[in-house]
């Protein structure tokens, strides 16, 4: 289905809070929630095009949720009945503005949601499999960056589907990016990125 809106999620692996706690992350119990356009979203094979003089762009990758719908008000133990896909994604993140940004209590836009920020695979049907059960990777030039377990999220997915129904009426095409386990880095142009899952298969793409 058509992209709609891009809820994001931060903070939802304690591993990578404490990675940046020198950059001013800290871990404070709530569920950070930001928004991209559609216009960040980069599908696979497509090249990743790298902002240029605006500092470090760091990947994170991501356990991305396509959902039905639903609604406002779901509860937790209907939120799943929501989910139509699920596929693996980058959220790209101007690290060095980002901290600047943080440090003056600015929101995070700026550094989160520019043009082409939102790499995403092709979408598999979601058939009822444990979205907390879901091993993925992310390999740099053919070298392990990132390896996460989505058992390891501080917020559960159907927890973060109740939380995003609480402020906005959920709609068909909405994707839900579920925060990023540590290991995030930096790329540049001419690097080549993979992420890959057991269940959710092989995604490409190259920077530029």
């Amino acid at each position: 289905m058509p992209a709609n809106r891009i809820f994001c999620i931060g903070k939802n692996y304690a591993e990578h809070v404490a990675e940046l706690a020198h950059l001013g992350h800290s871990p404070d119990g709530d569920c950070v929630v930001f928004m991209k356009p559609a216009s960040c979203l980069v599908e696979e094979g497509q090249p990743i095009v790298l902002p240029r003089d605006r500092g470090a762009v760091h990947h994170e990758a991501e356990l991305v949720i396509e959902l039905t719908g639903g609604g406002r008000d779901i509860p937790e133990d209907e939120a799943l009945d929501c989910v139509a896909g699920m596929t693996l994604g980058l959220d790209l993140t101007l690290r060095d503005l980002q901290t600047a940004l943080k440090s003056n209590g600015k929101p995070w836009e700026l550094a989160k949601a520019f043009d082409g920020s939102a790499p995403m695979g092709a979408v598999k049907p979601y058939l009822e499999q444990d979205l907390q059960d879901i091993r993925f990777t992310c390999h740099v030039n053919g070298q392990l960056r990132q390896q996460g377990h989505t058992r390891d999220m501080l917020f559960p997915v159907a927890r973060q589907i109740h939380i995003l129904s609480q402020t906005w009426a959920l709609e068909p095409g909405d994707l839900l990016y579920t925060g990023t386990p540590k290991g995030v880095g930096p790329l540049v142009p001419g690097d080549e990125i993979v992420l890959s899952s057991p269940l959710l298969g092989e995604f490409a793409w190259s920077c530029a």
